[in-house]
């Protein structure tokens, strides 16, 4: 017998997971369109080489290329979007990301022997100031509980202009009867469009006990004190005019000042 509870959390996910289907088809006609975009700029960049040159069109800016309102670069292979950086780091090692906000700081311990590839991307991205100046742009409070960062235009729609492979999904157990797994209070795993390996720089904060299917890559654990800080965040709810009363941008703004990725 499912009880009501059980029920309330179920079409919680299944809500969660219809919002991400939508965004990944907007993100792909948004793409299409991009590529009548770019094939008109193509034009334009063989007329400004000087502009070109000084940067103007560089391909390490900020902002994804592509338009649209998915948590992660689209899965769809396209020959604008940049291949992940390069392996960079110590596979064996342990690494702490730390990020500092207006509303306090969140130490997260990461194991790059379970995540190799994340790992290695978030330090790329953080030595680059990627994540610098950014708003956490997404708080969830009933269903799962979560505070969602790391789009640089935030809105959703941003970030790196590459995708990394899933990694340690089955880190936190097999999937139950629901096909959920717990994501407990702490965790810090990877957004994702909801299909397989569209992980960009979006990640969410778990900030009590949520159950989730296990296909978003858990990477880290938040400190005592930084789970405090997204608590906190939490408690004051979410800002009026998000998608609904309980999942919006925070009503408490949260700004990311800096983040740093280091090796223990």
């Amino acid at each position: 017998m499912v009880s009501q509870e059980q029920r309330r959390r179920q079409l919680a996910r299944e809500k969660f997971l219809r919002q991400q289907q939508r965004r990944t088809q907007a993100r792909r006609k948004a793409r299409m369109r991009n590529t009548v975009i770019a094939s008109v700029l193509a034009v334009a960049v063989l007329g400004a080489g000087g502009a070109y040159a000084a940067g103007a069109f560089k391909s390490d800016d900020k902002k994804d290329t592509s338009a649209g309102s998915t948590a992660s670069p689209s899965p769809s292979a396209s020959s604008t979007e940049k291949p992940e950086p390069k392996m960079a780091i110590d596979k064996k090692a342990t690494y702490t990301m730390t990020i500092k906000t207006n509303q306090g700081d969140v130490n997260i311990a990461m194991e790059a022997a379970k995540t190799p590839h994340t790992v290695n991307s978030f330090k790329y991205l953080a030595d680059k100031g990627f994540f610098n100046n950014t708003k956490c742009h997404r708080l969830t409070t009933e269903g799962i509980y979560v505070l969602q960062c790391g789009d640089p235009e935030g809105t959703g729609a941003g970030g790196p202009g590459y995708t990394i492979p899933d990694e340690n999904l089955n880190g936190l157990g097999k999937a139950g009867s629901d096909g959920s797994v717990t994501y407990p209070a702490g965790t810090v795993a990877m957004a994702n469009t909801g299909q397989p390996h569209t992980g960009g720089s979006q990640f969410f904060l778990v900030y009590k006990d949520s159950k989730l299917p296990p296909s978003y890559t858990p990477f880290g654990t938040m400190d005592a004190a930084g789970l405090r800080a997204v608590e906190d965040i939490a408690k004051n709810g979410v800002a009026a005019g998000g998608q609904s009363p309980t999942d919006g941008a925070p009503k408490k703004t949260v700004k990311v000042q800096t983040v740093t990725v280091k090796k223990d």
